[in-house]
């Protein structure tokens, strides 16, 4: 089995964290450059995060959260946002490569006003459809980097996105996607792994 096998395979949701097994900045970081190489619609990079270590803070999460164990024991909360308004920052990304050389400034301009009025023109719905969608793809990339660094997560949605925002000072620009919990699972809880449905019920091949 090799290395990625691996760590697909032994990633699970957890439902139980050890206490008192905190997460460094520095090793949260070290998670998150793998993260940022992830795809993106356009390269828009539309994830936000929100790394909550403060034990107070959390708590205040944790209440957002209705309450749930995991987010109590978790080493950090990590929530996920999707900026609607990502399409706004493509000259500043697109930047790089008229400097570099690699995009002429015609190409720049004419790539920029693509981006823009296609999410101009879908309006709003569709803006937070991306913010969802390309969140969605940088928040599993994140739990299989932080399984890869040893860690365990736990993807949640079962929070009130309302009280969330504002415990957090969350603006309207950003959706709450999901919100993970991570740290070192405690095995002796685990449940047994959910059925997976065979191939054939979910692939079909056209």
């Amino acid at each position: 089995m090799d290395q990625f096998e691996q760590v697909v395979r032994e990633r699970r949701s957890a439902s139980n964290f050890l206490d008192n097994h905190p997460i460094t900045q520095k090793e949260v970081n070290e998670i998150f450059e793998l993260v940022k190489m992830g795809p993106s619609a356009f390269n828009l990079q539309h994830t936000n995060y929100l790394v909550v270590m403060n034990s107070e803070l959390k708590k205040e999460v944790k209440q957002a959260a209705y309450n749930q164990y995991k987010v109590g024991t978790a080493s950090a909360v990590i929530v996920v946002l999707g900026d609607k308004n990502a399409y706004k920052e493509a000259g500043r990304i697109y930047e790089g490569l008229l400097m570099l050389g690699i995009l002429s400034k015609q190409e720049y301009d004419h790539e920029i006003e693509d981006v823009v009025s296609l999410y101009e023109k879908r309006g709003e719905h569709f803006q937070r459809d991306e913010a969802i969608r390309n969140a969605s793809l940088s928040a599993m990339l994140f739990m299989l980097a932080a399984k890869s660094k040893g860690w365990d997560t736990c993807p949640m949605i079962g929070f009130d996105p309302e009280h969330l925002k504002r415990v957090l000072s969350i603006s309207d620009q950003y959706e709450p996607v999901l919100m993970i919990t991570i740290g070192k699972e405690k095995v002796s809880s685990r449940k047994p792994r959910g059925y997976r449905k065979p191939i054939a019920e979910f692939v079909k091949y056209l």
